[in-house]
């Protein structure tokens, strides 16, 4: 029947009993198959992770101000890595700088979760949040 037609016989489930089969132009199928998986790859959610930097020693107002943008990139449905650099012998500071961490994170409770705890890698101390699910 396939030659008749002058198309292709695809076996479309060899695992079922009985196998399926159609008849069908192969490349077509091919090129539907390609087509069906680029649009569930371009589906797929991509995740975005933002930076933002203090110091041990960052004011109140500068806070608010990376708060702010933390809270909006959180909103947008990105991730949000936070770190405190410590330059020279600021490092003593550590306690301030995992102060100032937690004191974010409690800020942006309500639109964001803690993925990892403060940790100090080197001279960074970093602590990742990511959004909470929308209702």
């Amino acid at each position: 029947m396939a030659r008749d037609q002058e198309l292709d016989l695809v076996e479309i489930s060899p695992t079922a009993t009985p196998p399926v089969c159609k008849i069908i132009d192969f490349k077509k199928f091919l090129y539907q198959q390609k087509k069906k998986q680029k649009e569930l790859k371009a589906k797929t959610a991509k995740v975005t992770v933002k930076e933002i930097r203090f110091g041990p020693n960052t004011d109140d107002h500068d806070f608010n101000f990376k708060l702010n943008h933390a809270e909006k990139f959180l909103q947008e449905g990105a991730k949000v890595k936070a770190y405190v650099f410590f330059k020279g012998r600021s490092i003593l500071f550590k306690d301030k700088g995992q102060i100032i961490l937690l004191r974010l994170a409690a800020a942006l409770e309500e639109v964001g979760k803690v993925e990892q705890m403060p940790k100090l890698e080197g001279k960074k101390m970093t602590m990742y949040i990511s959004p909470k699910k929308k209702k």
